[in-house]
Parts: C-alpha cells; structure tokens; sequence
C-alpha cells in the first residue's frame, strides 16, 4: 500500500512509520520534515500536498496543535489554535483527501484521552478531541467507496514523561500498545470507530 503519515518524524509517528514502512510504501510528511511538507492549519498547503502525492491508500495523521493553558485566561484566538490545527487540520485532510483516496483506502486520525477524562489546562484539547471523535462517526456513513475513518485516542505515552506532571493519576501507555492501534486501523477492515488506549 501507499500510505501517508503525517507526522512521521514526531513522538507517536515515528513508531507508526517504522512498523508501516517495512511492507509498505509509506510517504513522510511534516511541518519542516519529511519527503514532503504541509502545514495542516492550511487548507491551501493540504491541496497542494495532495496535488504532489496523487492517488494513495491510507493516511495516518499524528500531527496537531492545540493550547495548553487555564480556562480563566483563555482567549478566542487561544482556543482557536486547537480549532484550525488539531481539528480543522485533520477534516481538512479528509476533505480534500477524499478526492485522491483509492477505493477501500483508510484514514486514521488522532484525538486523545483529554475527550473524556479531562485534566485543568486541558479545554481546548478536550473540545477538539470530541468534535473530532464526532466528524469521524459521521464521515464513516458518508465516505464513498468504501473508504474506512477511524480516531486513535491514546492516553499519555511513556516517552513523553514531561507531560506527566499535567497527568496526576494516569497510567502512561507504552507506545508498542499506541502503535497497535494505528496498525488496526490501516490494515484492519472497522470503520467509524475510536480507538482508546488508555
């Protein structure tokens, strides 16, 4: 297969792209990285990525911004980084990847635990992870050609323990488990689900 990963070169993508990339044809993408670059708070930067990548089979998106920070300070264009890069971001992807997906291709994206067990500083995520678990339920009935969706929502990764001090309580998952999930969700046939791994 020809698969995109967006993201390839980042915490969780570079451990997808190296389980993918040995049977498959995977092209890396990145902000400033990768064989080719996109800026996916962009709709204009994702239409040329496509336009340079042609017809493929899957897309794996890790990428996305979003804001870190109290809800007591919290302004429109502070919540508005979550809205154009971690949400917008990724249905745009889909949007106009809609257009080069081969039939019975994938897409799998990425939302995380903040969607239902939330932690302070954490709202923008929370939303974001939600509307986008959301769009991908209802983008399953509608993609033509039996083109599959699906949501990794992994929970705080062991490699990334400075995130552990905004994380009281939780249990880091190994990325082995994370990498897993992106596996089913490429090579697998469910579509319109979310996968947690938590």
């Amino acid at each position: 297969m020809k698969i995109i990963i967006v993201g390839a070169t980042g915490t969780i993508g570079k451990h997808v792209t190296s389980a993918l990339e040995k049977e498959h044809e995977v092209i890396k993408a990145g902000s400033k990285s990768g064989d080719l670059q996109v800026d996916i708070s962009s709709p204009e930067s994702i239409e040329r990525f496509f336009e340079q990548v042609g017809s493929f089979d899957a897309l794996v998106n890790t990428s996305g911004n979003g804001h870190f920070g109290p809800l007591g300070t919290m302004k429109d264009a502070d919540f508005r980084i979550g809205i154009n890069s971690k949400l917008m971001g990724q249905i745009n992807l889909v949007l106009t990847g809609q257009h080069y997906i081969n039939p019975k291709g994938s897409f799998t994206l990425t939302a995380g635990i903040l969607t239902e067990d939330p932690i302070v500083l954490g709202a923008n995520l929370s939303a974001v992870g939600g509307a986008l678990e959301a769009f991908a339920k209802a983008a399953a009935i509608e993609l033509d050609n039996n083109v599959r969706i699906n949501v990794i929502s992994p929970g705080v990764v062991a490699e990334s323990p400075h995130y552990f001090p905004f994380f009281p309580g939780h249990i880091p998952v190994t990325m082995d488990r994370v990498t897993q999930a992106y596996l089913k969700s490429v090579l697998g046939a469910q579509t319109g689900q979310v996968y947690k791994v938590f």
